[in-house]
């Protein structure tokens, strides 16, 4: 009579499980995952094929059984602990809150509201310059007008939106750069 590999995987389970439970526990460090294990060994007994013959099914149970395991652990590694998540959850949010994102738009409507009281030309130099950082040189050319000119002009413009907007302007370098930032040279 000959048996199908499932069957006698179950039977040679069922006959060793204790042997085979040892065997694991001693691999895997803990008699729970031994026996965690050799429940998915059975589970899966029935889906071995059956196109080749099982020759030895302890030693076949044991090394499934222990591959299972790996698996399984390898799962785990993967997850969050719940220290792990804890941690993440404490991390502080840096996103602004309604009231700062309130203010900032309040601030950018004054802004836009300042640029459009400048005369054309200014406000076309200031953008040039500062929002889509075209050389003074390249800007001169295009407004036709030479470099000190463009410098006159955002000199006037930042002064202009500076009054404004209730803020001080600090030159770092420029025509009338302050004796302090002149002294760092």
């Amino acid at each position: 009579m000959s048996y199908s590999n499932s069957k006698s995987l179950r039977d040679v389970l069922a006959a060793d499980y204790e042997s085979l439970a040892r065997r694991l526990t001693r691999c895997l460090g803990s008699p729970d995952i031994a026996r965690e294990a050799l429940h998915e060994a059975f589970v899966r007994a029935d889906r071995v094929s059956e196109a080749i013959p099982v020759r030895s099914p302890v030693d076949y149970l044991f090394r499934m059984a222990l591959n299972l395991a790996k698996d399984h652990r390898k799962s785990e590694r993967r997850l969050l602990n719940a220290s792990e998540i804890e941690a993440i959850m404490a991390l502080p949010d840096e996103r602004p809150g309604p009231a700062a994102e309130v203010e900032s738009r309040f601030e950018l409507e004054q802004f836009e509201r300042a640029l459009a009281e400048l005369p054309p030309r200014k406000r076309d130099v200031f953008i040039s310059a500062h929002l889509e950082l075209v050389p003074h040189r390249e800007i001169a050319k295009r407004f036709g007008i030479n470099v000190r000119t463009v410098e006159f002009d955002l000199q006037h413009a930042m002064e202009h939106l500076s009054r404004r907007l209730g803020r001080k302007v600090v030159r770092r370098f420029g025509p009338r750069a302050t004796a302090q930032s002149s002294d760092r040279s």
